[in-house]
């Protein structure tokens, strides 16, 4: 039934991708949003998976290899994670990737960037990371990292593909849209590099206070809305006319 449904979804919200060849049109920047281990390992926290998830490693795998490529050109990186205060609600979801906790760290696959002279870390305590940029003087660290870096173009991966990545994009979008962002130009997300969590219909009947949110759904969900506000979206990378990644 699961699979039925998805399927109709597509057939009825079909989502053409294509590829993209990056680095010959000026500065571009990867953005990393929340490989942490409260979303992608197992057992880590409420929202992390139960048990290993297909789509999640996947994920992870292919942020890691763009990371990597990424640093080994000195091309800008930076890396959103979500760190929230215990005390605020996260409604409609469980209190989650809590800051000063391992939940709120990147994956043992991405830990390494840390050391990484091109690479801007930034803990948010929302979803969306360009929000979640604003210091208290008011200046926007995701904004600073564009403008420093002349970066015409940035590819987003991570999770989740329908909350905190959907939300950056649309917020980025907006503020490229009202010259915030200048020079950017243009927002692309991989498909491959993005992950949602999965909650079937019938565990969320049986929890207290749960959303249904089925994975391969909502995943299809949020890329559909993200290209729906403008941006693009891929499932082939490649760097300057190297090899896909």
């Amino acid at each position: 039934m699961v699979s039925q449904t998805v399927d109709l979804l597509k057939s009825e919200l079909p989502l053409e991708q294509t590829s993209v060849v990056l680095g010959e049109d000026g500065a571009t920047g990867l953005v990393l949003v929340d490989i942490i281990n409260g979303f992608c390992t197992v057992g880590a926290g409420s929202l992390a998976p139960r048990e290993p998830d297909e789509q999640i490693s996947s994920m992870v795998e292919e942020s890691s290899r763009l990371a990597r490529s990424f640093c080994d050109k000195k091309w800008p990186v930076l890396a959103f994670l979500d760190s929230h205060q215990p005390d605020k609600p996260e409604d409609p979801y469980p209190p989650h990737c809590i800051a000063g906790t391992d939940e709120s760290n990147l994956v043992p696959a991405l830990r390494w960037i840390e050391k990484e002279p091109n690479v801007t870390i930034r803990r948010k305590d929302c979803y969306d990371g360009y929000l979640g940029s604003f210091e208290s003087d008011g200046s926007n660290v995701f904004v600073d990292w564009v403008k420093k870096n002349q970066i015409k173009t940035i590819l987003v991966v991570g999770t989740c593909t329908d909350i905190c990545v959907l939300d950056f994009v649309c917020s980025t979008l907006s503020a490229r849209n009202l010259g915030f962002l200048k020079p950017l130009k243009d927002v692309i997300v991989y498909s491959r590099g993005c992950a949602t969590f999965n909650v079937p219909l019938h565990v969320a009947r049986n929890t207290k206070g749960a959303m249904a949110h089925p994975q391969e759904f909502m995943h299809h969900v949020g890329l559909y809305m993200a290209k729906e506000r403008g941006a693009k979206i891929v499932d082939q990378v490649s760097l300057g006319g190297k090899e896909e990644l």
